[in-house]
């Protein structure tokens, strides 16, 4: 599976959406890659899955991936691997290991994740696993689409560069323009259930 082939399967199931966002790290961008519009379907998250698991030829004991977005190509690359699958969910505002998930010292650990941007969630997860005394062989990602070296200290290796321009809210173009802000996602839902 090459680049092409993954931007087309992106395409293809409306994973890329432009439109003026704010993604989770608080910054503003007019792309948003939701890849579990893709991941809902098991063949394609299978298909995803090898290809990112080929990225990193080692052996692993464990994948960790965050919750949420990570969950389910974590869940895949694991099984193609043959090994354990766990999440980190943030608890307090700390990164942490719940549900009685357990890392111990020396299991080479590697971090999946869908959509890398400013790898602040990823260097948590890495950093977490560290702690642990976990060796964490590198992090597997679907897409990268960051536009700056990425904070994590291990090899990160994903499967499409997709740089994408990003700003804080007081330097974004879009608002300075007064575009609104596009809606997407659980957020929506919620507004429809509760009657806005």
């Amino acid at each position: 599976m090459n680049k092409l082939d993954v931007i087309g399967i992106l395409q293809e199931h409306g994973a890329i959406v432009s439109g003026h966002f704010r993604l989770p790290s608080g910054l503003h961008s007019p792309t948003f890659i939701q890849a579990a519009v893709v991941l809902q379907y098991p063949h394609l998250a299978q298909k995803i899955a090898k290809a990112m698991s080929a990225k990193f030829p080692s052996e692993a004991d464990v994948v960790i991936a965050p919750a949420v977005g990570g969950v389910v190509i974590g869940q895949e690359v694991a099984r193609v691997r043959k090994c354990r699958s766990i999440f980190t969910e943030r608890v307090g505002g700390a990164m942490s290991l719940g549900r009685e998930f357990q890392l111990s010292p020396g299991e080479r650990v590697l971090v999946v994740e869908d959509v890398l941007t400013t790898g602040h969630t990823t260097s948590e997860v890495v950093a977490l696993a560290q702690a642990y005394g976990a060796k964490v062989v590198g992090v597997a990602a679907i897409l990268d689409r960051s536009t700056t070296p990425l904070p994590i200290p291990v090899p990160i290796r994903a499967l499409v560069s997709y740089p994408v321009k990003v700003a804080p809210p007081d330097a974004c173009e879009l608002c300075a323009r007064q575009v609104p802000l596009s809606r997407l996602g659980r957020k929506d839902i919620l507004d429809f259930l509760q009657g806005e």
